[in-house]
């Protein structure tokens, strides 16, 4: 089944058109999802519309509100949301450009693919890809869809472009005041070391398919056993703590080397700066 388009329109800059359609880059995992379920009957829990002192209601007498203040609402009719919201336009305008590494990646939320609609729109969508790959920019625009604005950012994708939502400054927090309290001084120049040889040691090209939902893994298996099992008892197996080799090490230094060791010889570019300690004898008989 051909993938639904997300949004159908075209990309303008300045006075160059070109139609385009936008696909969502990702989809839902594996996830497990559970329903709230009466134990005594095994059936599912169903919820009602419930106003306190009144009792159920019906959903036709349920409208919108925004509280202003504790208990206090202005009452929204969807009549009045309608009116608000943005028209769907058809056109993502490319209003600025800027370096490919200047956007924080907090403010990146969802990837999409742009591909050209058809043959006759190619032409300009691959210069479009050529141009910002060649100059390592980014362009931005705000795209107008079911009802609200997304700012997005558009770049190179292989032979496509990536088209990505981003969020909107008002909803992203400032991270100095998580941070205020770690000191301001710089670690030891051995302990650096070691610890840059571990991570080059560990390093690798990323591959998004080697590594396993675990959890997922282990809801599949005990939904499987539960299902087969017929005593209804519950089954309970302790996944355990992960190797902490050696528990908690109040010695950095030592964590540090032993981490280093356990992982095989270190890489030849890094010998140099080990040795470099032991020439200093040499030193003093200049002295």
């Amino acid at each position: 089944m051909a993938a639904r388009a997300y949004w159908s329109g075209q990309i303008r800059l300045a006075l160059v058109s070109i139609p385009v359609e936008v696909f969502a880059a990702t989809k839902a995992g594996a996830a497990i999802r559970f329903n709230q379920i009466h134990k005594p009957s095994g059936k599912r829990i169903a919820y009602e519309k419930v106003v306190p002192g009144i009792g159920p209601i019906d959903r036709d007498a349920i409208i919108k509100g925004y509280e202003v203040e504790k208990g206090q609402y202005v009452l929204l009719e969807e009549r009045e949301i309608e009116a608000v919201k943005i028209e769907s336009r058809r056109t993502l305008e490319l209003v600025q450009f800027v370096g490919s590494d200047e956007i924080d990646p907090l403010y990146f939320e969802k990837p999409y693919y742009v591909a050209p609609k058809d043959e006759l729109a190619e032409q300009a969508f691959v210069v479009l890809r050529e141009a910002l790959r060649q100059s390592k920019k980014v362009a931005l625009g705000q795209l107008s869809v079911r009802g609200s604005e997304k700012l997005v950012a558009l770049k190179p994708c292989g032979k496509g472009l990536l088209l990505e939502t981003l969020r909107y400054a008002d909803e992203v927090r400032a991270g100095r005041s998580f941070f205020a309290d770690i000191d301001d001084a710089k670690p030891e120049p051995e302990l650096l070391d070691l610890a840059t040889a571990l991570i080059e040691k560990r390093t690798a090209p990323f591959d998004a398919g080697e590594f396993e939902n675990r959890y997922v893994t282990a809801l599949k298996a005990l939904i499987a056993k539960k299902a087969k099992s017929k005593s209804g008892k519950a089954i309970i197996e302790d996944a355990g703590e992960p190797d902490s080799r050696g528990g908690n090490v109040v010695d950095l230094m030592a964590a540090l080397k032993k981490s280093v060791g356990s992982e095989g010889k270190a890489p030849a570019k890094k010998a140099p700066a080990r040795k470099a300690p032991a020439k200093k004898p040499a030193a003093r008989k200049r002295a």
